[in-house]
C-alpha cells in the first residue's frame, strides 16, 4: 500500500470526529442560548401579566 494512503486511512475517523465534536458543541451553545432567550422571555411575559392584572384591578376600582 501507498504511505499516503495508509495515512489517510488512519487518519481519516480522526478528521471526521474533530469535525462531528466542533458540530455538537455548536449545536449544544445555540440549544443553551434559546433555552436562556426562551426564560427570558417567560420571566419577561409573567411580569408583563402581573402588571397588566393590576392595572385592570385599578381600572375596575377607579369606575
Amino acid at each position: 500500500m501507498v504511505q499516503w494512503k495508509k495515512q489517510l486511512l488512519e487518519e481519516i475517523p480522526k478528521i471526521f470526529s474533530r469535525k462531528r465534536n466542533q458540530e455538537e458543541k455548536s449545536k449544544e451553545e445555540k440549544e443553551s442560548e434559546l433555552y436562556r432567550q426562551i426564560g427570558q422571555l417567560k420571566v419577561e411575559l409573567d411580569w408583563v401579566k402581573k402588571k397588566s392584572g393590576l392595572l385592570s384591578e385599578r381600572e375596575k376600582t377607579m369606575d
